[in-house]
């Protein structure tokens, strides 16, 4: 195959509704012996429409979560897989970020990789070199570990599939499940379009230990549904994930989220269904809010949000109202703003935020992005 040319390996059409648990993810038997070998993923981010905030221990949620896969915030990651002469006690690696030797993510690897290895214990028989980039600035704002660790973890996953007898549905469900060790929102971004994680009543193919995609009943209202990210902030977050995730074990209203969010969970999918944009914007606005206010509840409080974060929120739901036309907004865990729309209404919607909504960005920063088909191979 060419060099550079990019192959979608797709999930397969029909998901099998097998629920695993989590000693169908041990180590599987390895049939092969390979001395070198390489796999390039790139993999997207993505949005939470209902948020996951708060986890157990064994990095699951304390809520279910439903996101929009993106398309163009995207990481490519490549490792080149070297057998070495005996066994390691500990998974041996290099990272290479941008080109360059990189040591500031080496810990969460480190990390990652001590937990990882009781499922893949294969991985000791190797050196990785990891070489990886993000398709958009490192310094802006955008949250890449999700599509990085998906991308690691499908690397990963492709050396399995090489060494054993593995099929599709296990594959991507294996790398949906030890992408949620590296990150909980990556366990989202193995597929493509709208994706649940965490178990819930409604689904029962759910789990809290790897994602699923939401092929069926979803509205053609939703397809190519676009999401422009305005750059209010481009430093590092003062507070991260992490650490806003543990601050929920003591949240006073730690309960009251939890059953809120899973209540939630069921009013989108009948959104989604049904196509009601208008039930969309309340809701997908509704849960935005409702993370900042538990970042302001917790103890010690913080806020992420800047000024131009409110005035930008204003100035949509003012031209929302105005206009009718169904665009809303969503926050990460951080100042900047997604801002989300129908296809049918870019040019509208472009208009007003080039006008109205870039002077509040950070260098007039934004980026343009959209729903996606999901991870591609190199």
């Amino acid at each position: 195959m060419p060099q550079g040319v990019r192959v979608r390996v797709s999930p397969p059409a029909q998901i099998h509704f097998h629920l695993m648990i989590i000693q169908d993810f041990t180590a599987i038997e390895v049939t092969n012996k390979i001395d070198e070998i390489s796999f390039s993923w790139e993999s997207p981010s993505n949005i939470a429409l209902v948020k996951y905030w708060g986890k157990n221990p064994d990095q699951t949620p304390k809520n279910s979560s439903i996101s929009f896969t993106l398309s163009n915030c995207t990481t490519k990651t490549s490792i080149l897989f070297k057998r070495i002469d005996k066994t390691s006690e500990n998974i041996g690696f290099d990272l290479i970020f941008d080109g360059k030797k990189n040591t500031s993510f080496r810990p969460k690897i480190v990390k990652f990789f001590s937990i990882i290895q009781e499922y893949c214990p294969y991985l000791k028989d190797y050196h990785l070199l990891i070489s990886s980039s993000n398709s958009f600035p490192h310094s802006s704002g955008i949250a890449s570990s999700a599509s990085s660790m998906s991308a690691l973890s499908l690397c990963i996953m492709s050396l399995e599939k090489k060494l054993t007898l593995i099929d599709d549905d296990y594959f991507f469900k294996k790398a949906s499940f030890i992408s949620r060790i590296g990150s909980g929102s990556a366990s989202r971004s193995v597929y493509g379009g709208v994706n649940f994680w965490g178990k819930h009543k409604e689904l029962n193919n759910s789990s809290d230990l790897y994602s699923v995609k939401l092929s069926k009943n979803i509205s053609p209202k939703f397809n190519n549904y676009r999401d422009v990210i305005l750059i209010i902030d481009d430093k590092e977050k003062e507070v991260s994930s992490s650490v806003g995730h543990g601050l929920m074990n003591d949240n006073p209203f730690s309960k009251v989220r939890f059953n809120a969010a899973n209540n939630n969970i069921t009013k989108l999918l009948q959104i989604l269904a049904s196509g009601n944009l208008n039930d969309f914007c309340e809701l997908v606005e509704g849960e935005a809010l409702m993370l900042h206010s538990l970042m302001m509840n917790s103890n010690p409080s913080y806020i992420l949000m800047k000024p131009e974060t409110l005035e930008v929120i204003e100035r949509i739901q003012d031209f929302r109202e105005n206009s009718k036309i169904p665009v809303c907004f969503t926050l990460d865990a951080g100042a900047n703003v997604h801002v989300l729309f129908p296809e049918n209404f870019s040019k509208e919607v472009m208009t007003f935020i080039e006008k109205e909504l870039a002077p509040l960005c950070k260098g007039g920063k934004f980026i343009k992005d959209s729903i996606g088909e999901g991870p591609k191979q190199f």
